[in-house]
């Protein structure tokens, strides 16, 4: 017999707890694609100086995510702290996302600069309020590892129709990528979107109450910097950092890609292929969630990158203007796909880290774990958008060119497609090895909830040799130094 709680059995619950990733999938696909072409192109920033803005943001997150991490360890609220942090941050996320997009009347760079940095920041923040809440919120509503799989898919299709969304509103709106004006238009509208969504995941899901973790805000960035003492927990973030870093690039660079290197940004191309991309990964994701229930949770990466890098590689050489933009929307439905793997991989292996790292501490602290994942996935983006910056000032990416709406150098336009081609294909491949190492499926995942049953005395069972040595595999510890708490207070602590 079922002993399920019905509610985690539920469509309707499995829909509640996945609205609110429209927003954190969406907002960064309006950021990645978007936030330096406004500020090169509609405010003649140059490409260098514009990249490193979301680099700032990302060495601020270095502050707050870890910080909000504690703080929803260490709060009790009768709404649950995550859930009870996701209805304060619905509103402070849909400001701060909008501000992000107001026109500076200032002829000084540097004015404009600050200005955007500050704002940025300020995003950040609001996000890290909603995400880093969200991110520790299945750990505390869910128990069964194949029920989380379910509900870590149907997130994944609401953050995959997300960035739909995100990817083809702004491409209907801004028709000339040179006028400031239509990008304020689309972050009003995604800011009412993301509120509303932002609250039904507050209203549709649920958290079960425990004690608080009672660590000083002194020990806050040593207790988020020991979740890196798990070696499952630092594969995991290998994975995510190299796999959501390929996807950045794509989402970065198709600006620049079709309307330097393919001269195709008129008559609705652009809009094409990012609708190809985006609804390609919203197939990938209802594929692959199934499966990966099935199968395990590194499946769906295992067969998706090398099928996208396969793909990205074929770009290449229909990457010029006058190429058969047909080809291109094939390849890069293809690349969606294997866009899909990733994120479907990622956001599932996460809802377990939380539970390796109570065997380590003893500590239940998913707040924690999801702060230190959310800072990653920040710093993918920031690397990736500051990263992309650079490279295209080193191809000869002239700001002053753009924003008259001339295009660029041959040498720079082949630069562009050599970049959108081969940064990806790095990061798959890294990602690919991770996975490959990456120790935990089903099996392994039950041993270690066997074994934090036995540590609380819930379970008396003698653990097995085998039991012991996925333990040990698992965390990176000895299996008598596991269940300490000083392994979340202090560095030093031997393994």
């Amino acid at each position: 017999m079922d002993q399920r709680n019905p509610r985690e059995t539920s469509l309707r619950s499995r829909l509640g707890y996945g609205f609110a990733d429209i927003y954190g999938g969406g907002a960064f696909v309006v950021i990645s694609t978007f936030y330096t072409v406004f500020l090169t192109k509609a405010l003649g920033m140059p490409t260098a100086l514009a990249g490193t803005i979301p680099l700032i943001g990302k060495i601020w997150d270095a502050v707050t995510d870890p910080i909000m991490g504690n703080i929803c360890d260490r709060t009790r609220s009768k709404f649950g702290p995550k859930r009870f942090y996701i209805l304060i941050g619905s509103v402070i996320s849909a400001i701060t996302f909008i501000l992000m997009w107001i026109r500076v009347s200032s002829d000084s760079m540097t004015t404009k600069y600050v200005f955007y940095m500050l704002m940025y920041m300020l995003f950040s923040t609001g996000f890290t309020i909603v995400m880093v809440p969200y991110n520790g919120l299945l750990p505390d509503m869910v128990d069964d590892y194949t029920v989380r799989a379910k509900f870590s898919g149907t997130r994944m299709i609401f953050s995959t129709f997300g960035a739909i969304l995100a990817g083809l509103i702004p491409t209907l709106l801004i028709k000339d990528n040179t006028n400031p004006a239509p990008y304020l238009t689309c972050a009003l509208i995604f800011g009412v979107i993301f509120l509303i969504c932002i609250l039904l995941t507050f209203f549709g899901t649920w958290e079960k109450q425990k004690p608080v973790v009672k660590i000083g805000f002194g020990e806050s960035f040593v207790q988020s910097l020991t979740v890196y003492k798990s070696r499952s927990f630092r594969l995991f973030i290998g994975i995510f950092l190299c796999g959501q870093g390929a996807a950045d690039f794509v989402t970065g660079l198709a600006v620049y890609y079709v309307d330097d290197v393919l001269n195709a940004y008129g008559g609705g191309r652009f809009t094409y292929l990012m609708a190809v991309i985006l609804l390609s990964q919203f197939v990938g994701t209802i594929l692959f969630t199934p499966i990966m229930a099935k199968t395990s949770k590194k499946f769906p990466l295992l067969v998706g990158f090398p099928v996208r890098i396969a793909a990205t590689l074929a770009l290449l050489a229909f990457s010029h203007e006058g190429a058969n933009f047909m080809i291109i929307l094939v390849l890069s439905f293809i690349i969606g796909l294997g866009m899909a793997g990733s994120s479907t991989t990622i956001y599932a292996i996460l809802a377990d880290m939380a539970d390796v790292d109570q065997l380590i501490t003893s500590i239940s602290r998913p707040g924690t774990c999801s702060a230190m994942a959310t800072f990653v996935r920040k710093i993918a983006t920031g690397f990736s958008t500051a990263i992309i910056g650079v490279l295209l000032a080193m191809v000869g990416y002239d700001e002053v060119l753009s924003n008259s709406g001339l295009r660029q150098a041959a040498s720079t336009q082949h630069g562009i497609a050599l970049i959108y081609v081969f940064a990806p294909i790095v990061l798959m491949a890294l990602a690919i090895l991770f996975t490959v190492i990456f120790p935990m499926k089903k099996k392994e995942f039950e041993i270690i909830k066997k074994e934090i049953a036995r540590r609380k005395g819930e379970d008396d069972s003698a653990a097995t040799p085998e039991e012991v040595a996925v333990c040990e595999k698992l965390t990176g510890f000895a299996y008598d130094k596991l269940w300490n708490r000083d392994n979340a207070l202090k560095f030093n602590t031997t393994k």
